[in-house]
């Protein structure tokens, strides 16, 4: 089953409120906020599979810190390195 960019949207702002800790459902909805309407299909189904990633290691990996699996680089992983949340 192929989502539409609508409902593919819908899916990645929903798996980015609804995370695990508060402080990622924070960090990663205004995140996406920001970008989800500059992207194409392509950076869409990258930021939903960043979403996939379990907190601990997601919020390691925008530290720059080692984690303990591979994250593929691309513009969305970039993104969200330099990204910076202001309240």
């Amino acid at each position: 089953m192929t989502l539409n960019i609508e409902e593919l949207k819908r899916k990645i702002i929903y798996r980015s409120i609804y995370r695990g800790t508060k402080e990622m459902d924070i960090l990663l909805n205004a995140f996406t906020k920001t970008i989800i309407d500059k992207l194409n299909e392509k950076e869409l189904q990258n930021l939903l599979d960043l979403l996939t990633i379990d907190d601990g290691n997601l919020y390691k990996f925008k530290e720059g810190k080692k984690i303990n699996l591979t994250i593929k680089e691309n513009r969305i992983t970039k993104l969200f390195k330099e990204y910076v949340y202001k309240k």
